[in-house]
């Protein structure tokens, strides 16, 4: 008597995709096609669609610093006022000296010291980051605000504006400087040694410090970038405002720090995506945008995102749990 074996059933195409990984893009989608429907005229304008891009294209370069950060298994909570600080520092040098490449220096170097302050921190002094940037958070927005005691500082350097804010082949600089360096985060996050030592600091650090990788390094790294990023947002608001004021970068922590996690990057470190963050970025800004014309209040706006990042909150902890 023989018996028959039924063969072995094969997992469809679709049983390895982690779905968590295009809620993002999905979301996206959604929220787009909403306020399509909803507010056809206003949100589909040729002009309103060009500023939820100019809206999120300093969110973008802020999700660009902060995916390396979260990939390494750190945080930075330093980066709005580091906003803030940088612009009243390009500010104040344009002033004084009216000097725009001395402006820039003065931005970037604003993000170069804070950046290394926090690394030595974490990094020799082996206190969490979480720590650190709150407390340089405070010690940045601190100086911010004795910078020029709480006062407005125009810029109207005519280099400086074109340089950072002017209009490009129709669109702002803002948005092309974005561009570019969404595209310098994503190539070196997927395609350079220093994005998998990144990643595999953030995944087992133990384990790439045996395997040769300069642990601390890295960490001092990705604090270095994040908050370099913000000094180039800093410019950016500068340039395109034309003034600099110690409220800038306030409320770009929570909309960054949201736009990285629903766009994929893990809290837990490991995991990155340069990609998913910007569609996260302008997902938070059309999201905002959308709100503002159906007339809800800033507070409503508050208890929007902060929805989206429970959610996006949620889904990491359960995709790090079922690995």
């Amino acid at each position: 008597m023989t018996t028959t074996t039924a063969p072995a059933q094969r997992p469809g195409w679709l049983a390895g995709v982690q779905w968590k990984d295009y809620v993002v893009y999905a979301g996206f989608v959604v929220v787009f096609l909403f306020f399509a429907v909803t507010q056809p005229s206003s949100f589909l304008s040729v002009p309103n669609l060009t500023n939820i891009l100019v809206q999120a294209a300093p969110i973008m370069v802020l999700a660009v610093g902060l995916v390396f950060v979260l990939s390494a298994g750190e945080i930075d909570l330093s980066i709005g006022s580091v906003v803030a600080l940088s612009a009243l520092s390009a500010a104040v040098v344009l002033q004084n000296t009216g000097s725009w490449p001395l402006a820039v220096l003065a931005a970037l170097g604003v993000g170069l010291g804070v950046g290394l302050l926090n690394g030595i921190f974490v990094a020799a002094v082996r206190l969490p980051s979480f720590l650190v940037t709150l407390a340089t958070m405070g010690l940045v927005a601190g100086l911010a605000r004795e910078l020029t005691d709480l006062q407005s500082v125009p810029v109207t350097d005519s280099a400086f504006i074109s340089l950072f804010g002017a209009k490009w082949l129709g669109l702002p600089a803002t948005v092309w400087w974005a561009a570019f360096i969404v595209v310098l985060g994503a190539v070196a996050l997927r395609q350079t040694r220093y994005g998998a030592h990144v990643l595999a600091v953030g995944n087992n650090a133990s384990a790439a410090r045996v395997s040769g990788i300069k642990v601390d390094r890295v960490r001092v790294a990705v604090l270095v970038g994040s908050a370099m990023a913000a000094s180039v947002v800093g410019l950016l608001y500068s340039a395109r405002l034309q003034g600099a004021r110690y409220t800038l970068g306030e409320a770009d922590l929570m909309t960054a720090i949201a736009a990285v996690i629903v766009g994929g990057t893990s809290l837990f470190g490991g995991k990155g995506s340069v990609v998913g963050a910007v569609v996260g970025s302008l997902l938070m800004t059309m999201l905002n945008n959308g709100l503002i014309l159906a007339g809800l209040s800033v507070s409503q706006q508050m208890v929007a995102r902060a929805a989206i990042i429970l959610i996006a909150v949620s889904i990491s902890l359960r995709g790090k749990r079922g690995s």
